[in-house]
């Protein structure tokens, strides 16, 4: 569904008076202006936080007393070009600036003639893989930078892998310290080759590959073609200037209701921030979970009643009927629902020491609703190999494929079609502690217990339902096609229903 196509709204504001604009040419500006979010990411060393800082001191983002202070505070640090320690704009914590790494996701706003853009600057370590999974989790580009002189290494590889599974599609491959290899188009050309490769493999075919020297700012804002004639592509700016944000609208409308308000007996209407597509007076929407059908009767914001709706906007949306409602519902275009049901599959990331625990009961929080939810660990990412290997639990900064199984109905889009209402969080009721953040990927057949893997079934199954299905002659003579994976709780009946239809 899309916004309107009336030039001119005749709309009334709180006071019932009139108020003649260009709705639809509003929303699309304030849709389009939203700054692109974009994320650093690669090995230690490669100079990601020397990066943005550059960004921010040529795009003129560090003002005057920032600039003092970088200055003291780089304490003789200063290179052979006389320039301050640009990464302690981005290193804040004193650990951070004591051992010279970066440990948490910093975020910094800067802007240009053309837009603006907030980056988030992310650790290198391995240890800190979660802190890096977080910055992605909302990105809309990587720089995935590269020291010239050692090309692509395993953390490359990881942060390429993550951002990937978080649904990134923009790439930029910053070649770094390009200057240390004496400008050497050849070391380019080969790094900018295998990182394709792997990007391939990942399913991303949107990569810029830039040569640049974040210390000398050369590619960065402004062009190094004095140092490198052979080069003549864009700079990183000019690239982030024409990048592309991820949009809200390949799903249907979408409001997940934060609020009932009742004022009044004459006024009932359900608020909440639009997660998707559009919405005006007149279309017909459905409640969910319930499945409840009413039409849109008004749309009303702080000050004005509207005769649209976009993403990103607050409202209050009031219908033609007296529906149950309640926070944590989803009001939603009833031409393109989510999906609905008890079984999900996942990618999650741990973030807590413990780990995810096979067949634990943790509170799933999504947007303002909240459930129960039992969470089975499938398989385990190996970033070593780029293989997914089975797992019956994950391990802290572990990247998993996981199986959702919710008391109740759930309602989710596809984390690829809609990261606000295909993300998730996993809180552990013991200790209220955020053990992982997630992405649904897909509704699970109705059984939740049988799918398949590379044209294998797989088998989960309580333990001693499993020890005795693979005691059986058939399952032995299809050892091959079959694979049993013990859980610790499970509907045994309908499986075995299943296994003897």
């Amino acid at each position: 569904m899309t916004a309107p196509a009336t030039a001119n709204a005749v709309q009334e504001d709180a006071a019932g008076h009139v108020v003649t604009f260009p709705a639809t040419e509003t929303a699309r500006a304030a849709r389009d202006s939203r700054p692109l979010r974009l994320i650093t990411c690669g090995s230690v060393d490669d100079g990601k936080s020397t990066l943005i800082g550059r960004l921010l001191w040529d795009t003129k983002a560090v003002k005057e007393d920032q600039a003092a202070t970088l200055r003291r505070d780089s304490n003789g640090k200063q290179n052979d070009l006389g320039l301050p320690d640009f990464a302690l704009l981005l290193d804040g914590l004193q650990a951070e600036r004591e051992q010279g790494i970066t440990i948490d996701v910093a975020y910094r706003y800067f802007s240009t003639d053309r837009r603006s853009f907030i980056v988030a600057d992310t650790p290198g370590h391995e240890q800190y893989t979660r802190n890096m999974a977080t910055g992605a989790s909302t990105a809309d580009l990587a720089i995935l930078l590269v020291d010239a002189r050692v090309g692509l290494l395993e953390q490359t590889r990881r942060h390429a892998t993550i951002a990937t599974l978080m649904g990134i599609k923009q790439f930029v491959l910053a070649v770094n310290k390009i200057d240390l290899t004496d400008y050497d188009r050849a070391r380019f050309d080969q790094i900018s080759h295998e990182f394709r490769e792997l990007a391939l493999s990942l399913g991303v075919r949107q990569v810029t590959a830039i040569p640049l020297s974040a210390l000398k700012g050369e590619n960065v804002v402004y062009d190094g073609r004095a140092s490198m004639p052979w080069y003549d592509g864009p700079t990183l700016i000019e690239v982030l200037e024409l990048a592309t944000t991820r949009s809200s609208q390949t799903v249907g409308f979408r409001l997940p209701v934060q609020r009932v308000s009742r004022p009044g007996e004459s006024f009932r209407g359900y608020q909440g921030t639009v997660a998707g597509g559009s919405v005006k007076p007149g279309d017909s929407v459905v409640i969910l979970p319930s499945g409840m059908v009413a039409n849109v009767t008004k749309i009303v914001t702080f000050d004005l009643v509207r005769n649209a709706a976009v993403a990103g906007d607050a409202i209050t949306l009031v219908l033609d009927r007296q529906v149950d409602v309640s926070r944590g519902d989803m009001i939603v275009a009833i031409d393109s629902q989510p999906l609905t049901g008890l079984s999900f599959d996942a990618h999650i990331v741990a973030l807590q020491p413990e780990g995810v625990q096979p067949g634990k009961r943790y509170w799933l929080k999504s947007g303002s609703r909240r459930q129960r939810v039992q969470v089975q660990p499938a398989s385990q990412l190996d970033l070593k190999t780029g293989k997914w290997e089975q797992a019956e639990q994950l391990p802290m900064n572990a990247i998993g494929k996981v199986h959702l199984a919710f008391d109740e109905q759930a309602v989710f889009d596809p984390y690829e079609q809609n990261r606000t209402t295909g993300a998730f969080i996993l809180i552990d009721p013991d200790t209220n502690n955020t053990v992982a953040g997630g992405m649904i990927t897909a509704k699970r057949s109705a059984l939740g217990g049988i799918h398949t893997e590379d044209a294998r079934v797989i088998l989960s199954l309580p333990a001693d339902l499993a020890d005795q299905l693979m005691a059986t002659e058939l399952f032995v003579s299809r050892r091959e096609d079959a694979e049993v994976r013990r859980v610790s709780a499970g509907r045994a009946s309908e499986i075995i229903d299943t296994i003897d239809g």
